[in-house]
């Protein structure tokens, strides 16, 4: 990811509405299905530029590994210090026998995902929790996944592989953000149709009024609490917490 669309990350993650989302699910997942002991040993891998992080260090030893230099060091910014440059396909040994992996919109950025996943899935201890979020679609592909360096979007069937193929058992497998679906789907097929300008691919991080951001929020807080015991059919994203056996 440029430097220029981290440092965007880095001053929209507090308050922009998919990144608070996330975070309290993520929070919430972890609570649920992480093992059950006081002092959880935690992994965010690809930890971007750490406002998750923070959220984790409530539930635990939490450490950071990115590939990105300038990521940790927005990272260092917001005051952590448990970090690690590394790559998910070659974890260093300081990052296994681990409670929680959490790899959050991370493996549309490595073309061998399947490595990875088997790297993440070593690290754990026996009972371990890796819990995964990942751009969904195929057809959704756009600028967006160009300027943020994604190699894919994924369809559920792939994601399922993944994960059985690195020796997990999957818990939870759901859909993510079903009442944006449409409305981005439509949004993606009009850039497909309108004509193609000579730049840079850019994101679609569209700073939205607060009061919109507010009911973003609300909205995915909905979804999040109807996750706590219904899945989800479709969605912009897919989320998986499977289990080390």
């Amino acid at each position: 990811m440029r430097a220029s669309e981290l440092a965007k990350m880095y001053e929209l993650e507090d308050s922009y509405w998919w990144f608070v989302a996330r975070r309290e699910l993520v929070r919430d997942w972890v609570a649920r299905y992480g093992p059950a002991r006081a002092d959880l040993r935690i992994l965010d891998v690809g930890c971007g530029t750490g406002a998750t992080l923070s959220v984790l260090e409530e539930l635990g030893e939490a450490i950071g590994i990115d590939r990105s230099k300038e990521a940790l060091g927005f990272c260092r910014n917001r005051g952590h210090c448990r970090l690690i440059l590394a790559r998910a396909e070659e974890l260093p040994t300081a990052a296994t026998s681990v409670d929680v992996i959490t790899a959050l919109d991370l493996l549309e950025h490595i073309e061998d995902d399947a490595k990875a996943v088997r790297q993440l899935a070593d690290a754990l201890r026996p009972g371990g929790l890796l819990l995964v979020t990942v751009p969904a679609y195929r057809s959704l592909w756009s600028e967006h996944d160009e300027a943020l360096d994604h190699v894919r979007r994924y369809e559920a069937a792939r994601l399922r592989e993944l994960l059985l193929g690195a020796g997990l058992q999957i818990e939870r497998f759901t859909y993510l953000i079903t009442a944006l679906l449409l409305p981005i789907a439509v949004l993606r097929l009009l850039q497909r149709m309108a004509p193609k300008e000579e730049r840079h691919p850019q994101t679609a991080f569209i700073i939205p009024p607060k009061f919109v951001n507010r009911l973003l929020i609300a909205l995915l807080r909905l979804e999040s609490l109807w996750l706590r015991r219904y899945d989800l059919p479709a969605g912009v994203s897919l989320v998986a917490a499977a289990r080390k056996v």
